[in-house]
């Protein structure tokens, strides 16, 4: 057996050990705590909603764990078992040339994908997001849903697919370089389309109404120098009760979207707290910091690749014994978040220490007793648990946890003299 092979086999394994240990102490630390609030939260949660938390937490570290054996197992059975050779050689036996040959392959390795994880989507929003109250998907939604996603692999990501293997047939030994430039300039195109065109799509975006609300974000955002396109309410709850807020678009088009669960579930302060946080993002350089690292990560990625894809023996190392194209192509989408998990808990940190600063520019603009109680009232109404793992946190968390985060808040409020 090829070393490499051996050391794929054994990242691959050692990857899901490491959740499967970190997920067994997450489990463990929060029942650990699920019958008593902890202290700084006592008297604004309740014992049952910190119940229902811990028990919903349990519940979707079990599933994800399920998920984890299941993609473990087709990552695998593509490469090592052979699934991307046998679907490569059904499809030659067609007489199709490239590019329709690579993509008819990579077609089928998504369709494949997608079955198998169907059933885990099916099971994700209608029995454990029900169970515990957050779902509000239909059948025929979800259904509708579906069929709209698919469409648009079809109609945007199939120009792009024929696209990119035309680049890595035609562009020599540059060609990864060629394909980033491509990606990345469909990334600021979908990036700018996503809220006028595609979002829409999938739901109503309607302009904020509430005109006492409305007046203190304008001035909010003079405030902070921010000048969008609009300040829209989406009509989330159709599918799940969970609230959230966020920025889309580039440039002049950039617009701020709130759930319309969150504006019900927050004051004024407090959403002008939420949003001078997500705007703290924006005037910190964060969200341009990110988007250059990963632009980064993605071109470093696609060298080594490159100069991988130039030998022989990583294909039929991977279990591809016919070196081309497409099998680089999805040998690098199959192979690369092997290693990118163990980087995980790098981007995790640097996320967190984001958040902070983000939370110290809400302070400075807002207000961060208004933004700390929006916090807990998400943490309740969304169900997070409060006692998480320590470790669990610092390898999968992208923001802090709830004790460190409201600690830290309430430290910026006395600092500022409230």
């Amino acid at each position: 057996m090829h070393w490499l092979t051996i050391g794929f086999i054994a990242a691959v394994s050692a990857s899901v050990a490491v959740e499967m240990w970190l997920t067994h102490r997450q489990v463990e630390a929060v029942i650990a705590h699920r019958d008593r609030v902890p202290a700084p939260f006592a008297g604004l949660i309740s014992p049952e909603d910190h119940s229902k938390a811990a028990d919903y937490t349990i519940a979707r570290v079990r599933f994800g764990r399920i998920g984890t054996m299941i993609n473990a197992g087709v990552t695998l059975a593509l490469t090592i078992g052979g699934g991307i050779a046998g679907l490569d050689a059904l499809w030659r036996d067609t007489g199709w040339h490239r590019p329709w040959l690579g993509a008819a392959v990579i077609a089928s390795v998504g369709a494949a994908v997608v079955i198998i994880n169907l059933p885990l989507s099916v099971w994700r929003t209608f029995v454990l997001e029900a169970r515990f109250g957050f779902n509000r998907t239909t059948v025929r939604l979800f259904l509708v849903d579906l069929g709209k996603g698919l469409l648009l692999a079809l109609l945007l990501g199939g120009p792009l697919l024929l696209g990119t293997l035309v680049l890595m047939s035609h562009t020599g030994r540059w060609w990864w370089a060629w394909v980033w430039g491509a990606w990345l300039a469909v990334s600021v195109l979908m990036t700018w389309a996503w809220p006028a065109f595609i979002a829409p799509l999938f739901n109503r975006f309607s302009a904020l109404e509430d005109p006492a609300l409305k007046t203190r974000i304008e001035a909010l955002l003079e405030r902070c120098a921010f000048n969008a396109s609009g300040v829209f309410v989406v009509d989330s709850s159709r599918r799940s009760a969970h609230g959230n807020a966020y920025f889309t678009g580039i440039g002049r088009h950039k617009r701020i979207v709130f759930f319309d669960a969150l504006l019900r579930q927050l004051g004024a302060a407090e959403v002008e707290a939420v949003l001078a946080h997500e705007l703290g993002h924006f005037r910190l350089g964060h969200i341009r910091q990110r988007l250059l690292v990963s632009a980064a990560t993605t071109l470093g990625g696609l060298a080594l690749f490159g100069w991988l894809a130039t030998k022989p023996a990583f294909y039929a190392a991977l279990g591809v014994p016919v070196v081309s194209v497409h099998a680089a192509l999805l040998l690098f989408v199959l192979v690369a978040p092997v290693p990118a998990f163990f980087a995980g808990p790098i981007g995790a940190l640097w996320s967190r220490r984001h958040e902070f600063q983000a939370d110290l520019f809400a302070a400075n603009h807002a207000s961060a007793i208004a933004l700390a109680a929006a916090l807990v009232k998400l943490y309740r109404d969304n169900a997070n648990t409060l006692t998480p793992d320590h470790l669990y946190a610092a390898f999968y968390y992208s923001h802090p946890p709830a004790l460190a985060r409201i600690s830290r808040l309430q430290a910026s409020a006395r600092e500022i003299g409230i």
